[in-house]
């Protein structure tokens, strides 16, 4: 394959050609495949999937079309002889005119007969076929987002099958038009086949003609798509990333910069350059389809004369009759049509197999990948939660995420989880949470190791709260039930309602403002709905995690990553002791933040540095060891203190606060906390 040509835009933006290609590098070598006898070698084998997943949708309405193009071919049969008929009593005839267009009554009453039934077979055939394609395309869509949704965490954060998961997306609608390609090349076959029976009949001489004229079609066919092939796998990344920047000029999350920095001129300028290019490879590769198709129909047209020239030879040595000279060349235009209709059938079934075989892989992989049904029961009374030198490495790095780490969760405890950046936090709550399984080392709940148990009854047991939550494109109630979407909410003055969560996480304001309440949309891309700011979502999140705690049996465990990253100081103070509250005899929190304010209370706190356990024990006992944590709690700390009057120089003129307004400040408090205080 040659290297695509890269534009200096894209050079600038991406560094040169890209070659992510939603799974054109996946066949490479399928243009040898192009061929018109390989297409045919390979049909079955590349429609029987569709065919497989249609028949499993609405058996009737497959049975239904094969009826109809079957009904088709024969009609089609059936109509050649009619005019066959007409043409004999026409032209080959004996006595008057009138006694010659009396003879043609049966023929053109049996053709208009044939032209009635062809029609309604038509229409029943698109009518089933219409019925098929959303239902294949439904079924196929189905298996691939009920595929993705199972697979362990692992393979999601796996670069290969992220790209597979990605490319088989494309699967669904191609197989839906690989309905239809179906239909038409079965079509074609049946006319193709019929066609080349009547000529048979007429004369040998004529079949042989019919392939030489659809021969320079199906070789032009065949020619402009393996050209059209190599082009969209070498622009494609290139066009993906003009739309890629053109989205950017019109999305929401970017309309800040878009401005304020000038960055609109600056892309819409790269997008015409990309644009310029994916242009002349167009113009291109139109050229060179055209005189593909123009040698195609030179040649065609040579092989139709020669059919033409064979026919009145054959005509003038009298082994031919007029009559069935007229026949046959109809025939002939017919069975030529057809044959080409075919090998354009027959290359978009091979063009759409492509993505259907990438389907057909992700689910194959994805079933290797799913998180295993079934396992051992969760034991009923779990009293704690014990790591045991659990190790981690992420596939893509060298380095362990997480090092032979060993630390226990008592049920009915707090415990908090610290350390910078990059030390592993995350990774443990994973482990904790049954979404990754120990490569070394063993996580028991109680006395059952989480590799044999059921990992659904884990996920039941576990409530997660992290600092990139989802922000869910619905309203607001529902926000909050997603947290356990299948338990209904009731009304929300009942024990079941929201407003216990709503109350619980403070988010009471938050509601009262909305314009419709907890029914308030809360997605932007959609008419009447709005936007959240980052704290209130935070807000709505400690909701979802009361909501998901409250409607499920007291034990297990509520793991909380860097929940209050929005919040202002006294939000965040307010949070973290309700957070604290939501401790039960049978469920242990856990607790993951930067900040060090909000873990003093804890009954344990585990120091993580660099995938290992640096250190453990209480607040106190951590202070007085000074190490890791010390600083770090001290190097906050010192963030609060108030600096010394004279290094605080004094406002330039007019910049101070307006109408003699007291100046704001963070003051720390005795627990560590910063608070504004306004005092003059």
């Amino acid at each position: 394959m040659a290297e695509p040509r890269v534009s200096e835009a894209e050079r600038e933006l991406f560094g040169g050609p890209l070659r992510y290609d939603m799974g054109w590098s996946h066949h490479e070598h399928a243009t040898l495949d192009l061929t018109m006898m390989s297409a045919l070698r390979s049909m079955p084998k590349l429609v029987g999937a569709t065919l497989r997943i249609a028949w499993n949708a609405d058996r009737r309405a497959l049975v239904a079309v094969a009826i109809s193009e079957i009904g088709q071919g024969a009609a089609a049969a059936v109509g050649l002889l009619a005019i066959n008929a007409v043409m004999h009593a026409l032209l080959g005839g004996t006595g008057t005119a009138g006694h010659r267009l009396h003879a043609l009554v049966p023929g053109l009453l049996a053709a208009a007969g044939v032209a009635v039934v062809n029609s309604a077979l038509a229409g029943w055939s698109t009518s089933r076929a219409g019925r098929l394609e959303p239902l294949v395309e439904r079924i196929a869509t189905t298996q691939y987002l009920a595929a993705a949704a199972m697979v362990e965490l692992e393979a999601i954060d796996d670069p290969d099958f992220r790209r597979l998961v990605d490319v088989a997306q494309y699967g669904p609608a191609s197989a839906r038009r690989m309905i239809s390609a179906c239909v038409a090349a079965l079509n074609g076959v049946i006319s193709l086949i019929t066609t080349a029976g009547v000529l048979t009949v007429l004369h040998p001489l004529l079949l042989p003609m019919l392939i030489l004229i659809a021969a320079p079609r199906g070789w032009g066919a065949m020619r402009v798509a393996q050209e059209r092939y190599v082009s969209v796998m070498s622009w494609l990344e290139h066009v993906r990333a003009g739309r890629l920047i053109g989205n950017l000029l019109t999305e929401r999350s970017a309309a800040q910069e878009l401005r304020v920095h000038g960055v609109g001129p600056f892309l819409l300028s790269r997008y015409a350059s990309m644009a310029e290019s994916a242009e002349a490879e167009a113009e291109r590769l139109a050229s060179s389809k055209a005189l593909t198709e123009w040698v195609a129909a030179a040649l065609s047209g040579l092989a139709m004369a020669t059919t033409y020239g064979t026919m009145f030879w054959l005509i003038a040595s009298g082994h031919m009759s007029l009559a069935v000279a007229g026949t046959a060349v109809i025939a002939v235009r017919s069975g030529s049509a057809s044959l080409g209709a075919l090998v354009m059938n027959v290359n978009q079934l091979h063009e759409e197999s492509l993505y259907v075989r990438d389907h057909g892989r992700f689910l194959v992989q994805a079933a290797q990948r799913a998180i295993p049904d079934g396992g051992a029961a969760l034991p009923d009374e779990v009293r704690e939660i014990v790591l045991d030198r659990v190790t981690y490495r992420y596939p893509d790095r060298e380095s362990a995420a997480l090092d032979a780490v060993s630390l226990t969760l008592p049920m009915g405890s707090v415990t908090a989880v610290v350390g910078e950046n990059g030390s592993g936090k995350s990774t443990l709550m994973k482990l904790l949470s049954g979404l990754l399984l120990p490569q070394e080392g063993t996580l028991c709940w109680g006395d059952a190791e989480i590799t044999g148990l059921d990992r659904a009854q884990v996920f039941e047991r576990v409530t997660l709260l992290t600092q990139d939550f989802q922000r869910w494109p619905v309203t607001a109630g529902m926000n909050i039930r997603i947290g356990r979407p299948t338990h209904a909410a009731g009304s929300n003055a009942g024990p079941d309602g929201l407003q216990a969560s709503v109350d619980y996480a403070g988010a009471g304001p938050i509601v009262a403002k909305l314009p419709d309440g907890l029914r308030t949309l809360l997605a932007r891309v959609f008419r009447g709905a709005i936007e959240l700011s980052g704290g209130e979502w935070q807000k709505l999140g400690l909701a979802r995690t009361h909501w998901r705690s409250a409607t499920s049996r007291a034990d297990g465990v509520l793991i909380v990553d860097e929940p209050t990253s929005a919040l202002d100081p006294q939000a965040e103070i307010a949070a973290f002791e309700r957070i604290r509250r939501l401790v039960a005899p049978n469920r242990a929190v856990v607790l993951v933040t930067h900040r060090m304010s909000g873990v003093r209370h804890s009954d344990r706190i585990f120091v993580l540095h660099q995938g290992r356990l640096a250190e453990h024990g209480t607040h106190d006992e951590l202070m007085a060891a000074g190490g890791r944590y010390a600083a770090m709690f001290d190097a906050q700390a010192a963030q609060y203190a108030p600096a010394p009057a004279a290094s605080v120089p004094p406002p330039p003129h007019g910049a101070g606060p307006a109408c003699g307004a007291p100046a704001a400040a963070l003051v720390p408090t005795e627990d560590g906390d910063a608070v504004f205080d306004v005092s003059p």
